[in-house]
């Protein structure tokens, strides 16, 4: 005889919560299996970036193929006039992209801003289109402005007389040509071997922009050094901008030099001729 269902309350709600278990358990487990699909996605660890007009933007950036079959992706965007940017991938050039299902790949993105830009906030948008998926990534570019060094004389000139075996002083004008503050700039040589340099001062720990500093820079010319021209280039630098000044320098033999050179000839010719006049009677 079969026994019949129990409908007392009790027994109702327990059946009653039970089909609710069931109900929340099934949900859950569609949503892990909805949730396991990947979508496709372009990110960036970091969309904006501050840096100086004559520096390089680099963004660090992932796209990511969610699909079920494998993609190339044209990589396209729209820049402001001047301006340049780069897609790579492990460092190689790149203007499009094959991803496999469900897979992606990081690339990197440089972006170097026109030289006359104003400081302020731009924003580059990226896109990577393949077939009807397109996916889009906005990334900004906030110009400070730029970094410039100029390394001159006083006159604008570039060339010298210098005497061999003596010293020379130059003067010399380091002037902050651009928009941003300069500090710890560098005053170094290079020069014809044997030659020194030394500079008063050797460092200019800050520099505002339009500023400018005096320096003087003593040649020590070796002796003996043949007469002719020579090359020494000047550079003012930090870790941000450098300037060069190439100097022709002409050196001369010094006067000491050159009546102690016509005294070795002239005795040369005396030793000469006493040994002529000496032995040329026998």
């Amino acid at each position: 005889m079969l026994s019949r269902l129990s409908t007392t309350p009790l027994s109702v709600l327990r059946r009653t919560i039970h089909f609710f278990c069931f109900l929340v358990l099934c949900a859950n487990a569609h949503a892990q299996q909805s949730g396991s699909k990947t979508q496709s996605a372009f990110n960036a660890k970091l969309i904006n970036i501050e840096a100086a007009t004559n520096e390089t933007f680099r963004y660090s950036t992932t796209l990511q193929n969610g699909s079920a079959e494998a993609h190339t992706y044209d990589l396209q965007t729209s820049l402001p006039p001047g301006w340049i940017i780069t897609c790579k991938v492990d460092g190689i050039q790149v203007t499009s992209i094959n991803i496999e299902a469900g897979k992606s790949r990081d690339i990197s993105v440089e972006v170097n801003a026109a030289p006359d830009s104003r400081p302020g906030k731009y924003k580059i948008p990226v896109r990577a289109i393949s077939g009807m998926d397109s996916l889009a990534l906005t990334l900004e570019a906030v110009v400070r402005g730029t970094y410039n060094i100029t390394l001159t004389t006083p006159t604008g000139r570039l060339s010298e007389d210098v005497t061999s075996g003596s010293q020379k002083q130059l003067q010399l004008i380091v002037k902050n040509s651009g928009s941003l503050p300069l500090n710890n700039v560098q005053l170094t040589s290079q020069l014809p071997p044997g030659w020194e340099a030394t500079f008063e001062p050797s460092a200019i720990n800050d520099l505002k922009p339009a500023e400018s500093q005096n320096a003087v820079v003593t040649l020590k010319v070796p002796d003996k050094t043949l007469a002719g021209d020579y090359a020494a280039t000047l550079t003012a630098s930090n870790s941000s901008a450098n300037s060069q000044a190439a100097f022709r320098l002409a050196v001369k033999t010094s006067l000491l030099a050159g009546w102690l050179g016509l005294l070795a000839i002239f005795i040369a010719i005396g030793i000469v001729y006493f040994l002529i006049r000496k032995y040329g009677r026998r």
